[in-house]
């Protein structure tokens, strides 16, 4: 078959309240090389400060997320996109009073071992 149409994607079980809905990637399709994923950060919401081994795409849908790279703070706002480059120290929040809604693409694709996420 020369295509895979994604019907279900896998819902990545969150204590945070954020939404990820995986299309392509390591659970969904075994695929290592990339990773596709819509997701929903709730207001208020934050991550650990990471140094990822990937890159990641980040394509923001609806409102606006916050973005600490090495010592910048970005703010991409709906309509707007970043590329976060492999090995840059970040972290991503949503300290706004509005959802976020967006899509990030990993290359190669997101996982565990390779987010390398501060304690």
């Amino acid at each position: 078959m020369n295509y895979f149409k994604q019907d279900t994607p896998f819902v990545v079980p969150t204590t945070d309240g954020k939404l990820i809905e995986e299309h392509f990637g390591l659970a969904t399709t075994g695929d290592k090389n990339i990773s596709v994923a819509h997701m929903i950060a709730p207001p208020g919401w934050s991550e650990p400060f990471q140094n990822p081994a990937f890159d990641e795409y980040t394509l923001v849908s609806r409102g606006k997320k916050k973005f600490e790279v090495n010592d910048e703070t970005i703010i991409v706002s709906a309509g707007q996109s970043i590329l976060i480059k492999k090995g840059s120290r970040v972290r991503y929040s949503n300290p706004f009073d509005d959802e976020c809604e967006y899509w990030s693409v990993c290359l190669p694709a997101f996982s565990l071992e390779l987010v390398h996420r501060e304690e």
